[in-house]
């Protein structure tokens, strides 16, 4: 099959969550399994563009409503990342450093979609599936079906995977005459709770839809950011795929990133050694349990728990043990976060932004990793931090509970936590702290994580068969 994936986010060319990582990933191991498989996304003005080879395959220009946007199809030419890239550049609406938030983003990538389906509609064979990517591209199945210039383009097989159901990109109804021609009975299809949503588009015309857990798909039916009824009503088409990871980026006996890189034989002075020299940047003491937290400091990851999380441990607890934290978001969280180092300085720091290298020697330096979310779609953290050998704390919450099951159950490995509320957080710490103590079980739970599979070999497949039952021969 020839596989062609549209998103707004790809690893390592542009990655602001989870999404980034899972379009870099799943379409090489598609490829890999013999199939063909290809990346679509914006040309922002990044490293990885300006340092790369690419020839130009395509010009055009299209309208959004009334503006003309010329643009280009850039293709990487060296398969540097095991799969086929492709990169629209559309000058003065994609060529910005940073992926989003920008005033115009609805145009950035309402623009984009339409530019990459005038690409797609003078390709002279068709790909098997087209695979969109959250609700910047979720108008893409709605396009291809209905408006009268894609004609030729409504007999491909559309798949939409939701990865994060909070965003919806929803604007309003007076944009309408900016979509490509199209009947308007079929108006509709665009619309929930009184505006244009791209995702709920995407769900009622994508062939199939997809999320990126089996437990965030059950959640959704009862909890989908007003998206609940019609989940329910579409249900036929779902199915939920755990997410993997590349365990070939993600393997601490090889990653560039770390100082000292190990294996089940070397880990304990490998990650002693890591877990030193963090401490002696952030100034905590390496002989306590160190406790991270890696991610954007936002409610539906739980960041605005962490003062209270970090507060109650080492004041009301009398807890010995150390927080560091890497991420960057809600600036009421960040101002907190800064209250709270200082006056916790002994055992706190934080680091603001993200740093790529930074977090590989986090999951490779840290005993335990805090997840508190209050929303979890699938979760890559956990399952980095499992190949590291650094222990999860998670909260029971969509992927999270289909990835880490707790030590005190039969076969468990990590700690689990129901509410989402410091004291019940708090709680799991002191569960952390007490097995940190215990360093023959510690160790053997260290050796069972280190071993556990969530490459993508299994969910590639499910996607293959996912694909094969909708495409049409």
């Amino acid at each position: 099959m020839e596989i062609l994936h549209i998103s707004a986010e790809c690893y390592p060319i542009a990655k602001v969550g989870g999404l980034a990582d899972v379009v870099g990933a799943l379409p090489k191991y598609q490829f890999e399994a013999g199939h063909i498989a290809k990346v679509v996304m914006p040309a922002y003005n990044t490293r990885f563009f300006h340092k790369h080879e690419f020839e130009l395959v395509h010009q055009g220009g299209c309208w959004l409503g009334h503006s003309w946007h010329h643009f280009n199809v850039w293709r990487e030419v060296t398969n540097v990342l095991g799969f086929d890239l492709y990169m629209v550049d559309i000058p003065g609406l994609l060529d910005t450093e940073r992926v989003y938030g920008y005033y115009n983003d609805t145009d950035r990538f309402l623009t984009f979609q339409i530019a990459v389906l005038d690409w797609l509609n003078e390709w002279q064979h068709h790909p098997d599936v087209v695979h969109v990517h959250d609700h910047h591209t979720a108008l893409i199945p709605f396009m291809m079906t209905h408006s009268y210039k894609y004609e030729r383009l409504r007999n491909i097989a559309t798949v939409l995977t939701i990865h994060n159901a909070q965003y919806q990109g929803q604007f309003g109804w007076d944009r309408l005459y900016q979509l490509p021609g199209f009947d308007l009975w079929k108006a509709g299809l665009l619309g929930w709770d009184g505006a244009i949503n791209p995702l709920a588009a995407g769900i009622k015309c994508a062939w199939k839809f997809t999320t990126v857990s089996p437990s965030y798909l059950e959640e959704m039916y009862t909890s989908a950011a007003g998206l609940e009824a019609l989940m329910n009503y579409e249900k036929g088409k779902a199915i939920g795929i755990l997410n993997g990871i590349d365990v070939n980026v993600w393997d601490p006996a090889t990653d560039p990133m770390l100082p000292v890189n190990y294996d089940l034989k070397t880990f304990v002075t490998a990650k002693r050694d890591i877990k030193q020299q963090l401490c002696e940047q952030y100034n905590l003491d390496p002989e306590l349990p160190l406790i991270s937290f890696i991610g954007r400091l936002v409610g539906e990851k739980g960041a605005d728990l962490l003062p209270e999380i970090i507060g109650r441990s080492i004041f009301e607890q009398k807890q010995q043990v150390n927080f560091l934290l890497l991420g960057s978001g809600d600036r009421h969280v960040e101002w907190s976060l800064q209250q709270t180092r200082l006056l916790t300085a002994d055992n706190f720091n934080v680091q603001f932004g993200y740093d790529e290298a930074l977090s590989h020697r986090i999951y490779a330096g840290s005993d335990f990793l805090l997840m508190p979310s209050r929303v979890e779609p699938c979760g890559l953290n956990q399952m980095y931090a499992l190949r590291y050998g650094t222990i999860p704390i998670v909260r029971s919450v969509g992927g999270l509970k289909d990835t880490v099951t707790d030590f005190g159950d039969p076969g468990g490995f990590g700690i689990r936590f129901v509410h989402a509320e410091a004291w019940d957080a708090c709680q799991a710490v002191d569960r952390a702290v007490k097995l940190y103590s215990n360093t023959a079980q510690l160790q053997g739970i260290i050796k069972t994580i280190m071993q556990l599979d969530h490459s993508w070999d299994s969910a590639a497949a499910e996607y293959l068969q996912l694909y094969s039952s909708v495409v049409v021969r």
